[in-house]
Protein backbone atom coordinates (compact mmCIF):
# COMPACT_ATOMS: atom_id res chain seq x y z
CA UNK A 1 0.00 0.00 0.00
CA UNK A 2 1.34 3.51 -0.64
CA UNK A 3 1.90 6.12 2.08
CA UNK A 4 -0.58 8.48 3.37
CA UNK A 5 0.52 12.12 2.43
CA UNK A 6 0.37 14.92 5.11
CA UNK A 7 1.27 18.38 4.62
CA UNK A 8 3.03 19.73 7.44
CA UNK A 9 2.34 23.74 7.91
CA UNK A 10 5.11 25.58 10.13
CA UNK A 11 3.84 28.64 11.70
CA UNK A 12 6.52 29.41 14.17
CA UNK A 13 7.04 28.80 17.80
CA UNK A 14 9.42 26.47 19.69
CA UNK A 15 9.14 23.34 17.62
CA UNK A 16 11.54 25.03 14.89
CA UNK A 17 13.11 27.44 16.94
CA UNK A 18 16.89 28.01 17.19
CA UNK A 19 18.96 29.81 20.26
CA UNK A 20 20.20 33.24 19.17
CA UNK A 21 22.10 36.06 21.69
CA UNK A 22 18.41 36.66 22.86
CA UNK A 23 17.13 33.67 23.42
CA UNK A 24 15.19 31.00 21.38
CA UNK A 25 13.93 32.81 18.32
CA UNK A 26 12.46 31.80 14.97
CA UNK A 27 14.85 31.13 11.79
CA UNK A 28 13.71 30.32 8.14
CA UNK A 29 14.57 27.27 7.27
CA UNK A 30 16.40 25.83 10.04
CA UNK A 31 13.17 23.58 10.77
CA UNK A 32 13.94 21.78 7.28
CA UNK A 33 17.28 21.19 7.87
CA UNK A 34 16.25 18.98 11.26
CA UNK A 35 13.78 17.24 9.80
CA UNK A 36 15.69 16.39 6.88
CA UNK A 37 18.15 14.82 9.70
CA UNK A 38 15.60 12.79 11.17
CA UNK A 39 15.95 8.78 9.13
CA UNK A 40 12.66 7.63 11.56
CA UNK A 41 10.45 10.35 8.99
CA UNK A 42 11.47 7.90 5.89
CA UNK A 43 10.27 5.07 7.73
CA UNK A 44 7.20 2.97 5.59
CA UNK A 45 5.67 3.73 9.36
CA UNK A 46 5.02 7.32 8.51
CA UNK A 47 3.11 9.52 6.07
CA UNK A 48 5.11 11.23 3.43
CA UNK A 49 5.11 14.66 4.35
CA UNK A 50 5.56 18.23 2.45
CA UNK A 51 6.93 21.34 4.47
CA UNK A 52 5.46 24.49 3.90
CA UNK A 53 6.34 27.02 5.90
CA UNK A 54 5.27 30.91 6.58
CA UNK A 55 7.04 33.71 5.88
CA UNK A 56 7.37 35.49 8.41
CA UNK A 57 7.79 32.44 11.02
CA UNK A 58 5.83 33.94 14.45
CA UNK A 59 6.40 33.14 17.82
CA UNK A 60 2.78 32.23 18.62
CA UNK A 61 2.70 35.91 20.64
CA UNK A 62 1.91 37.16 17.03
CA UNK A 63 -0.60 35.02 15.97
CA UNK A 64 -3.46 37.40 15.24
CA UNK A 65 -7.32 36.45 13.86
CA UNK A 66 -5.73 37.40 10.00
CA UNK A 67 -3.12 33.99 10.62
CA UNK A 68 -5.84 31.88 11.88
CA UNK A 69 -7.41 32.26 8.37
CA UNK A 70 -4.41 32.32 6.77
CA UNK A 71 -3.62 28.40 7.87
CA UNK A 72 -7.55 27.70 6.94
CA UNK A 73 -6.50 28.92 3.39
CA UNK A 74 -3.65 27.02 3.15
CA UNK A 75 -5.64 23.91 4.13
CA UNK A 76 -8.52 24.49 1.50
CA UNK A 77 -6.33 25.18 -1.06
CA UNK A 78 -4.02 22.15 -0.49
CA UNK A 79 -7.09 20.06 0.60
CA UNK A 80 -7.50 17.46 -2.10
CA UNK A 81 -3.48 16.44 -2.35
CA UNK A 82 -3.37 15.40 1.18
CA UNK A 83 -4.69 12.59 3.83
CA UNK A 84 -4.62 15.07 6.57
CA UNK A 85 -2.72 18.01 8.05
CA UNK A 86 -0.66 18.55 10.69
CA UNK A 87 0.21 23.03 11.78
CA UNK A 88 3.31 23.24 13.84
CA UNK A 89 2.80 26.21 16.51
CA UNK A 90 4.05 28.20 19.16
CA UNK A 91 2.52 26.76 22.63
CA UNK A 92 1.23 30.27 23.88
CA UNK A 93 -1.89 30.65 21.51
CA UNK A 94 -2.13 27.39 20.42
CA UNK A 95 -5.36 26.56 22.54
CA UNK A 96 -6.63 29.95 19.94
CA UNK A 97 -5.82 28.83 17.08
CA UNK A 98 -7.00 25.05 17.20
CA UNK A 99 -10.25 26.36 18.25
CA UNK A 100 -10.30 28.98 16.03
CA UNK A 101 -9.46 26.18 12.91
CA UNK A 102 -12.27 24.03 14.13
CA UNK A 103 -14.71 26.90 13.14
CA UNK A 104 -12.70 27.73 10.05
CA UNK A 105 -12.85 24.62 8.28
CA UNK A 106 -16.57 24.21 7.25
CA UNK A 107 -17.26 20.39 6.30
CA UNK A 108 -14.01 19.12 7.42
CA UNK A 109 -13.53 15.50 6.44
CA UNK A 110 -9.85 14.90 7.06
CA UNK A 111 -7.59 15.23 10.57
CA UNK A 112 -6.48 18.29 11.14
CA UNK A 113 -3.63 18.17 13.75
CA UNK A 114 -2.23 20.88 15.91
CA UNK A 115 0.99 20.43 17.79
CA UNK A 116 4.03 21.80 18.91
CA UNK A 117 6.39 22.02 21.76
CA UNK A 118 7.95 22.81 25.24
CA UNK A 119 11.93 22.72 23.89
CA UNK A 120 13.07 22.96 20.56
CA UNK A 121 13.37 20.32 18.29
CA UNK A 122 17.48 20.90 18.11
CA UNK A 123 17.78 20.99 21.80
CA UNK A 124 19.21 17.47 23.09
CA UNK A 125 15.99 17.01 25.72
CA UNK A 126 13.49 18.14 23.62
CA UNK A 127 9.42 17.05 23.48
CA UNK A 128 9.28 18.06 19.93
CA UNK A 129 10.09 14.84 18.77
CA UNK A 130 7.59 12.39 20.14
CA UNK A 131 4.61 15.32 19.43
CA UNK A 132 6.12 16.29 15.77
CA UNK A 133 6.00 12.14 15.14
CA UNK A 134 2.61 11.44 16.98
CA UNK A 135 1.03 13.99 15.06
CA UNK A 136 1.73 12.61 12.09
CA UNK A 137 0.64 9.41 12.74
CA UNK A 138 -2.57 10.65 14.31
CA UNK A 139 -3.02 12.79 10.87
CA UNK A 140 -2.40 9.50 8.47
CA UNK A 141 -4.67 7.33 10.69
CA UNK A 142 -7.90 9.20 9.80
CA UNK A 143 -9.54 8.07 12.84
CA UNK A 144 -10.14 11.17 14.33
CA UNK A 145 -11.44 13.36 11.24
CA UNK A 146 -11.62 16.88 13.38
CA UNK A 147 -9.35 19.68 14.30
CA UNK A 148 -7.05 17.91 17.43
CA UNK A 149 -4.34 19.09 18.96
CA UNK A 150 -1.29 16.52 20.18
CA UNK A 151 0.90 16.53 22.90
CA UNK A 152 2.43 14.61 25.74
CA UNK A 153 0.87 11.73 24.58
CA UNK A 154 -3.09 12.87 24.71
CA UNK A 155 -4.86 13.62 21.45
CA UNK A 156 -7.34 15.93 22.51
CA UNK A 157 -10.61 18.37 20.36
CA UNK A 158 -8.92 21.60 19.38
CA UNK A 159 -11.49 23.38 20.85
CA UNK A 160 -11.70 22.06 23.85
CA UNK A 161 -7.94 22.58 25.13
CA UNK A 162 -6.06 24.90 27.41
CA UNK A 163 -2.73 25.72 28.07
CA UNK A 164 -2.21 24.01 31.40
CA UNK A 165 1.59 24.05 32.37
CA UNK A 166 4.50 26.59 31.21
CA UNK A 167 7.32 24.22 31.61
CA UNK A 168 5.77 21.06 31.79
CA UNK A 169 5.80 18.56 28.82
CA UNK A 170 1.95 18.10 29.50
CA UNK A 171 1.70 21.12 28.68
CA UNK A 172 -2.03 21.09 27.27
CA UNK A 173 -5.50 19.54 29.05
CA UNK A 174 -8.90 19.89 27.90
CA UNK A 175 -10.18 19.36 31.68
CA UNK A 176 -14.27 19.55 30.50
CA UNK A 177 -13.96 16.57 27.82
CA UNK A 178 -11.55 13.19 28.25
CA UNK A 179 -9.13 13.06 25.65
CA UNK A 180 -10.41 11.76 22.25
CA UNK A 181 -7.11 9.34 22.16
CA UNK A 182 -3.99 8.50 24.17
CA UNK A 183 -0.95 7.42 22.44
CA UNK A 184 1.35 4.53 24.07
CA UNK A 185 2.59 2.10 22.27
CA UNK A 186 -0.55 2.14 19.91
CA UNK A 187 -3.56 4.49 20.24
CA UNK A 188 -5.88 3.91 21.64
CA UNK A 189 -9.09 5.49 21.74
CA UNK A 190 -10.73 7.88 24.17
CA UNK A 191 -14.31 7.47 25.23
CA UNK A 192 -15.85 9.89 23.85
CA UNK A 193 -15.66 9.14 20.08
CA UNK A 194 -14.38 11.52 17.95
CA UNK A 195 -16.91 13.34 15.70
CA UNK A 196 -17.87 12.18 12.70
CA UNK A 197 -16.70 13.92 9.48
CA UNK A 198 -18.65 16.66 8.19
CA UNK A 199 -20.58 16.61 5.05
CA UNK A 200 -19.60 18.47 2.16
CA UNK A 201 -16.93 20.24 0.36
CA UNK A 202 -14.47 22.04 2.59
CA UNK A 203 -15.15 25.80 2.62
CA UNK A 204 -13.51 28.59 4.82
CA UNK A 205 -15.63 31.55 5.36
CA UNK A 206 -14.03 35.32 5.24
CA UNK A 207 -13.23 36.68 8.49
CA UNK A 208 -13.49 40.54 8.18
CA UNK A 209 -11.70 42.61 11.10
CA UNK A 210 -14.04 42.99 14.14
CA UNK A 211 -13.28 44.60 18.05
CA UNK A 212 -13.30 41.91 20.03
CA UNK A 213 -12.06 41.35 23.79
CA UNK A 214 -12.14 39.22 27.01
CA UNK A 215 -12.54 40.76 30.54
CA UNK A 216 -11.74 38.64 33.71
CA UNK A 217 -13.73 40.23 36.82
CA UNK A 218 -11.56 40.31 40.09
CA UNK A 219 -12.88 41.53 43.26
CA UNK A 220 -13.31 45.55 43.34
CA UNK A 221 -13.61 45.95 39.54
CA UNK A 222 -15.31 49.12 38.59
CA UNK A 223 -18.35 49.88 36.50
CA UNK A 224 -16.62 52.37 34.68
CA UNK A 225 -13.91 49.73 33.94
CA UNK A 226 -16.72 47.50 32.61
CA UNK A 227 -18.46 49.97 30.68
CA UNK A 228 -14.85 51.90 28.81
CA UNK A 229 -13.91 47.92 27.92
CA UNK A 230 -17.88 47.84 26.09
CA UNK A 231 -17.21 50.82 24.64
CA UNK A 232 -18.09 51.61 20.78
CA UNK A 233 -16.24 49.78 18.51
CA UNK A 234 -16.01 46.78 20.58
CA UNK A 235 -18.35 44.13 19.28
CA UNK A 236 -18.06 41.18 21.20
CA UNK A 237 -17.00 40.49 24.64
CA UNK A 238 -15.80 36.71 27.01
CA UNK A 239 -17.03 37.61 30.44
CA UNK A 240 -14.49 35.60 32.09
CA UNK A 241 -16.79 35.48 35.46
CA UNK A 242 -16.88 33.58 38.71
CA UNK A 243 -17.59 30.47 39.56
CA UNK A 244 -20.68 29.36 37.92
CA UNK A 245 -21.07 32.06 35.95
CA UNK A 246 -21.54 34.91 38.88
CA UNK A 247 -20.56 38.88 38.81
CA UNK A 248 -20.89 41.68 41.36
CA UNK A 249 -23.86 42.73 41.85
CA UNK A 250 -23.43 45.30 44.71
CA UNK A 251 -22.83 47.62 42.39
CA UNK A 252 -26.54 48.37 39.87
CA UNK A 253 -24.21 50.41 37.43
CA UNK A 254 -22.02 47.28 36.54
CA UNK A 255 -25.13 45.54 35.47
CA UNK A 256 -26.48 48.64 33.43
CA UNK A 257 -22.89 49.08 31.87
CA UNK A 258 -23.52 45.73 30.61
CA UNK A 259 -27.16 45.95 29.48
CA UNK A 260 -26.13 49.04 27.75
CA UNK A 261 -23.95 47.58 25.58
CA UNK A 262 -26.24 44.48 24.53
CA UNK A 263 -28.94 46.80 23.46
CA UNK A 264 -26.19 48.61 21.26
CA UNK A 265 -25.79 45.16 19.92
CA UNK A 266 -22.55 43.56 21.67
CA UNK A 267 -22.54 40.34 22.23
CA UNK A 268 -21.42 39.29 25.65
CA UNK A 269 -20.75 35.88 26.63
CA UNK A 270 -20.56 34.27 29.90
CA UNK A 271 -17.65 31.34 30.54
CA UNK A 272 -16.19 30.51 33.67
CA UNK A 273 -12.63 31.36 35.28
CA UNK A 274 -12.74 27.53 36.86
CA UNK A 275 -10.88 25.08 34.73
CA UNK A 276 -13.55 22.23 35.27
CA UNK A 277 -17.33 22.76 34.90
CA UNK A 278 -19.66 25.34 33.43
CA UNK A 279 -21.64 28.63 34.13
CA UNK A 280 -25.25 27.80 35.28
CA UNK A 281 -26.75 31.26 34.92
CA UNK A 282 -29.68 30.14 36.75
CA UNK A 283 -28.34 28.90 39.78
CA UNK A 284 -27.43 32.08 41.66
CA UNK A 285 -28.94 35.42 41.45
CA UNK A 286 -25.84 37.01 40.61
CA UNK A 287 -25.81 34.96 37.58
CA UNK A 288 -29.54 35.33 36.41
CA UNK A 289 -28.94 39.03 36.41
CA UNK A 290 -26.19 38.65 33.82
CA UNK A 291 -28.95 36.96 31.93
CA UNK A 292 -31.29 39.73 32.46
CA UNK A 293 -28.89 41.94 31.13
CA UNK A 294 -28.85 39.80 27.74
CA UNK A 295 -25.24 37.82 28.26
CA UNK A 296 -25.24 34.85 26.89
CA UNK A 297 -24.19 31.55 28.31
CA UNK A 298 -20.91 30.34 26.95
CA UNK A 299 -22.11 26.79 29.32
CA UNK A 300 -18.39 24.86 29.77
CA UNK A 301 -16.78 26.67 26.65
CA UNK A 302 -12.94 27.77 26.96
CA UNK A 303 -12.66 31.42 27.26
CA UNK A 304 -10.40 30.21 24.02
CA UNK A 305 -13.00 28.65 22.10
CA UNK A 306 -15.21 31.49 23.05
CA UNK A 307 -12.84 33.86 21.57
CA UNK A 308 -12.49 32.20 18.54
CA UNK A 309 -15.98 31.32 18.10
CA UNK A 310 -17.18 34.59 18.59
CA UNK A 311 -14.26 36.56 15.72
CA UNK A 312 -15.43 34.04 13.75
CA UNK A 313 -19.05 34.48 14.06
CA UNK A 314 -18.96 38.67 14.09
CA UNK A 315 -16.10 38.14 11.27
CA UNK A 316 -19.07 36.78 8.91
CA UNK A 317 -21.21 39.59 9.11
CA UNK A 318 -23.75 37.73 11.37
CA UNK A 319 -26.33 39.99 12.91
CA UNK A 320 -25.86 40.37 16.70
CA UNK A 321 -29.17 38.53 17.26
CA UNK A 322 -27.98 35.87 15.66
CA UNK A 323 -24.03 35.61 16.76
CA UNK A 324 -25.72 35.46 20.59
CA UNK A 325 -27.99 32.68 18.99
CA UNK A 326 -24.85 30.59 17.63
CA UNK A 327 -22.51 31.39 20.32
CA UNK A 328 -24.94 29.26 23.17
CA UNK A 329 -25.22 26.43 20.13
CA UNK A 330 -22.74 23.59 20.01
CA UNK A 331 -21.27 23.40 16.79
CA UNK A 332 -17.94 21.89 16.69
CA UNK A 333 -18.57 20.09 19.96
CA UNK A 334 -16.90 23.34 21.86
CA UNK A 335 -19.78 22.74 24.54
CA UNK A 336 -21.84 20.15 26.59
CA UNK A 337 -25.10 21.02 25.47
Amino acid sequence: MSRKRVLLAHTGGTIGMRRGPRGYEPAAGHLASLLAAMPELASPELPETELVEFDPLLDSADMAPSDWLRVARLIEGRYAEFDGFVVLHGTDTLAYTSAALSFLLEGLGKPVVVTGSQVPLGEVRSDARENLIGALLVAAAGAVREVSVCFGGLVLRGNRVTKVSSTGFDAFDSPNHPPLARLGVTMELGPAAPRPAQAGPLRVADLAPVSVAALRLFPGITPELVANVLRPPLAGLVLETYGAGNAPSRDPRLLEAIATAVERGVVVVNTTQCLRGGVDMDGYATGSALRRAGVVSGADMTPEAALAKLIWLLGQGLEPERVRELAARDLRGELTA
